[in-house]
């Protein structure tokens, strides 16, 4: 008997926040869309940003992690026609990789009847991803914070004040993981990850109790961007921003290299917009991408 066709909504995410290395992101309101059903032969009809990465048969995320899962847990592979709708950017920091294999990993639950529950979903795709904030976001929405042993992910999520925003400025071009993550040292000094495990709890409790009096200060980061600044240019342009009139934090969208500002609401965007773009002139053709906080799960229906 065929399985019924399943449709799927998973949200952008920023992790990292600034000092929360691989524990802490949000979801945003730029989704990936997925209509699938069975079908003879695998096909995908792409739209929004990146179509020829989202619907090339080769070298498919989706489709690898789709088949990936099949394989391990010893099920055929279902072809399936695929109506994709994406307006995450890709390679930008902005999580699309994890919405894609939360996406190839809900796929290969449905049609292969493993009816895996959500958190099994979460706990398969954090394998891929190997750390647990940008797939726990997606799936859970609002603000998360997360932690993962290789084998079980233990993650909350807290809804954002419904007065904050968030604007993300993307550059003209991506910048791979991997290519951020060589930039990092082997080893940090014990201060920088007190200061780091300190502004962790501040921010969280900040976005708990709405303070945004404290995010400035609780996204102050030592671990990561300082040494990614050196391949993310937007953000020493950007940083001098932070606790500026109607901008409550400035930080690294991911590992990059898109930066992320939180703004304390709606009324404080365009005079921020404003002053991004006169902060980063010179830097190229960059995008500003108008964000709420999703504080919705990601929607998983058939």
């Amino acid at each position: 008997m065929s399985a019924s066709p399943l449709h799927l909504c998973l949200p952008a995410t920023s992790a990292n926040l600034g000092p929360g290395f691989d524990t802490l992101a949000i979801a945003l309101n730029h989704s990936l869309e997925i209509d699938a059903r069975e079908a003879a032969s695998f096909s995908i009809h792409a739209t929004g940003r990146g179509p020829e990465v989202c619907g090339s048969l080769e070298r498919n995320l989706l489709l690898d992690v789709y088949r990936r899962t099949l394989v391990a847990h010893e099920r055929e592979v279902t072809p399936l026609a695929l109506e994709v709708k994406n307006g995450i950017p890709l390679g930008m920091g902005c999580g699309s990789s994890a919405a894609v294999r939360l996406a190839g990993v809900a796929l290969a639950s449905h049609f292969a009847g493993l009816d895996w529950d959500r958190d099994r979903i979460l706990a398969e795709a954090t394998k891929f991803e190997g750390h647990p904030d940008n797939a726990a976001a997606c799936w859970l929405g609002g603000f998360v914070a997360g932690c993962w042993d290789g084998a079980k992910i233990s993650a909350v999520s807290l809804p954002a004040p419904a007065a904050w925003r968030a604007l993300v400025v993307l550059p003209e071009k991506p910048l791979p993981t991997a290519a951020s993550r060589a930039v990092l040292p082997h080893s940090y000094e014990r201060t920088d990850v007190v200061a780091n495990l300190q502004r962790v709890a501040v921010l969280t409790a900040a976005f708990a109790a709405g303070r945004g009096d404290l995010i400035a200060e609780a996204m102050r980061d030592r671990m990561h961007q300082p040494y990614r600044s050196k391949v993310c240019p937007l953000l020493p342009r950007l940083q001098p921003l932070t606790g500026t009139e109607g901008i409550l934090g400035v930080c690294l969208s991911g590992a990059g290299p898109a930066v992320l500002l939180l703004v304390e609401s709606e009324d404080a965007i365009e005079a921020v917009e404003a002053r991004v773009l006169e902060a980063v002139s010179g830097l190229g053709s960059n995008e500003i991408l108008r964000c709420r906080i999703e504080n919705h799960p990601a929607e998983m229906r058939s």
